[in-house]
């Protein structure tokens, strides 16, 4: 391999070992300047949070991937790509590796996120499948999950104008089943995107990340029919905490399906009756993405020097199993935020830690 083609190879090996997250996977990078040396860093730093066994991904393994992603017609896309989804590349957690299938998106169009109600009653998908197609015809392109309901109504009603699918399981799966011929023709006319390669199957814990880059690659996310307590409401919260427009459609104030969208109004959110309610509503925005993080961006020179053990003891010891933010461990610990965030490395590496939205962590 060449030296970027190693440098890819690297990074997607990096994602794919065990206990590397987007936010590790960015600290080291940064810190230690490109994936190999990250990689040779890794099982070193795992030890000193307290692994007893390190592991990174085996290369094989990570070449059968790239092999099968080609053989099925997709690509990688890697945080720094021309064609990785600007607004998503901003969020802090962001996926750092994409595995996508289709026309890459025009970084000019606006992208708006439409989900809701698998169970969603026939009034609702009409209206989705034809906000949709406004949206459409007015330049934006429609990204949501696949799912039955709302998510099937958005894409149909985009796919001739451009429409996105996040989907939480491999490109060979189809999920759920029934939308299978759709999924193919999304990847034939539109978009297919998941972060997970080849064969992994849509478990649930696959879905709540599925919907965080919905949420984070478009420039609002509207909710046509959501329960209380649904997926689609997570997906509105997630889009709030980037600091995105969250829109909803009105509904029936007796009808359950209705109950979710009604109080993300109540609670702030724009009321949507048309696709001149969401251009109004994200054109708030302002001028949308900056440039692109280029690989290598954020190097931040040689590595700092190791964490003594009575920085490390300190910072461990402000941790449990609720999450706080990392900015109170700082402020608690008195150690410098880089003494600190190498520690939590350290563990996050170690499968000690879990990081949680908002920028905060517990211990795992």
């Amino acid at each position: 391999m060449t030296g970027p083609e190693r440098e890819r190879f690297d990074r997607l090996r990096l994602i794919r070992s065990p206990n590397v997250g987007p936010v590790a996977w960015r600290q080291l990078i940064d810190r230690y300047g490109g994936a190999g040396a990250a990689l040779a860093a890794l099982p070193e730093l795992a030890r000193r949070g307290g692994a007893r066994a390190p592991r990174i991904a085996d290369e094989a393994r990570v070449v059968a991937e790239m092999d099968a992603v080609e053989r099925l017609g997709g690509r990688h896309v890697m945080l720094g790509d021309a064609d990785y989804p600007a607004l998503l590349g901003e969020a802090a957690s962001a996926p750092p590796v994409l595995v996508a299938k289709g026309h890459a998106m025009g970084r000019a169009r606006a992208i708006v996120a439409m989900v809701g109600a698998r169970n969603a009653s026939a009034a609702a998908c009409r209206f989705a499948r034809e906000l949709a197609q406004e949206v459409g015809a007015r330049g934006g392109v429609i990204v949501s999950g696949l799912a039955r309901g709302i998510d099937t109504a958005a894409h149909l009603g985009s796919i001739g104008s451009g429409t996105v699918a996040v989907i939480a399981c491999g490109l060979d799966v189809a999920f759920p089943p029934e939308n299978a011929a759709l999924q193919e023709r999304i990847g034939a006319e539109g978009l297919l995107l998941t972060e997970h390669p080849p064969g992994a199957e849509p478990l649930a814990r696959h879905f709540p990340a599925r919907n965080r880059i919905i949420a984070w690659m478009a420039q609002g996310t509207v909710v046509v029919e959501a329960a209380p307590r649904s997926g689609s409401l997570l997906t509105a919260r997630l889009a709030a905490e980037e600091g995105r427009e969250v829109m909803a459609v009105p509904g029936f104030p007796l009808d359950p399906r209705a109950q979710g969208c009604n109080a993300l109004i109540r609670d702030g959110a724009t009321l949507v009756q048309s696709a001149e309610d969401i251009f109004e509503s994200i054109g708030r925005m302002g001028a949308g993405p900056g440039a692109v993080r280029q690989m290598g961006d954020g190097y931040a020179g040689p590595p700092p020097p190791d964490l003594r053990e009575a920085e490390r003891a300190r910072v461990v010891g402000l941790l449990s199993m609720a999450p706080v933010a990392v900015d109170e461990i700082v402020r608690l610990s008195g150690c410098a935020p880089a003494a600190v965030q190498t520690a939590l490395l350290e563990l996050e590496l170690a499968g000690r830690l879990q990081r949680h939205a908002g920028g905060r962590v517990s211990l795992g």
